[in-house]
């Protein structure tokens, strides 16, 4: 260690060496990194840049500077990520919660009034449960075929009013307010960024050569009288499978844009 670091020389170091490697948004990564090294937020860099680096820091600045080198995501460094304004806890368990699925909740809550229980299902971290409850100030419950304990905490830490339980989907509901949705969509043959592809839960990203075996199963699953909101890949062409001639068992069908103008968030009612 340089015993004379400071604060200030140890992000720019950091920044440089990202940077070399080709990691996006470097400096952002190197704050990241040193204020959690240090326990604090980034904006103490901005106040105490001449401060020396203390020996404990340092080391743990550069074995997550090298993690993140290795492809790990900053967010599973961390065990951080913020969706809709509230901190979550994240794990290489869930899938790390991402801004555009913040306009699912925009969607719902356009809806106003919701009759009947409010049902998350492919849960993950629990960042959409957690956050519907809280906005509409109600309980939710949640599913998830994979581990819950991280969702679980996330309710614990930010007081919020959710079940949850494990199960397959919507295998086990049999009435419904609303049904919301961000589950795996991705076809299996499609090769992502490293980070994604090496780190995060294959099971919450792939569903089947088209990407649409589990939509497919929520749409057959979800029941008479709930809504349906979900998550969707841009590239899907959702409309048939809504659409179909022989079933007219759907209403008020409609897909949002994201912020980059891509097809995102589906809507529909179960007659």
């Amino acid at each position: 260690m340089q015993p004379e670091l400071s604060l200030g020389d140890a992000v720019r170091q950091g920044t440089q060496i990202l940077e070399q490697a080709g990691i996006p948004a470097p400096r952002l990564t190197a704050e990241v990194l040193l204020s959690h090294a240090l326990g604090q937020d980034r904006s103490y860099l901005f106040a105490h840049s001449r401060d020396p680096l203390t020996e404990l820091a340092w080391i743990h600045y550069g074995r997550w500077l090298n993690e993140r080198l290795n492809g790990k995501p900053t967010q599973y460094i961390t065990r951080r990520q913020e969706f809709y304004g509230r901190d979550f806890l994240v794990s290489p368990g869930v899938l790390i919660p991402r801004p555009e699925t913040e306009h699912l909740i925009e969607r719902v809550l356009e809806l106003g009034s919701i009759f009947g229980p409010v049902i998350d299902v492919g849960t993950g971290s629990g960042c959409i449960a957690v956050t519907l409850s809280l906005e509409l100030k109600r309980k939710v419950f949640a599913v998830d075929i994979g581990p819950l304990e991280v969702a679980r905490e996330n309710a614990s830490r930010l007081g919020a009013d959710v079940e949850f339980w494990q199960g397959d989907l919507l295998t086990a509901v049999r009435h419904a307010g609303l049904i919301v949705t961000n589950p795996p969509y991705i076809p299996s043959g499609d090769v992502l960024d490293r980070e994604v592809q090496d780190w995060e839960p294959a099971r919450a990203l792939f569903s089947g050569p088209d990407g649409l075996d589990a939509w497919r199963r929520i749409i057959q699953q979800t029941p008479s009288g709930a809504w349906l909101v979900g998550e969707i890949d841009s590239r899907a062409d959702m409309q048939p499978l809504f659409h179909d001639p022989s079933n007219d068992s759907w209403e008020h069908y409609e897909v949002r844009p994201d912020l980059a103008g891509k097809p995102r968030v589906i809507s529909a009612r179960r007659k």
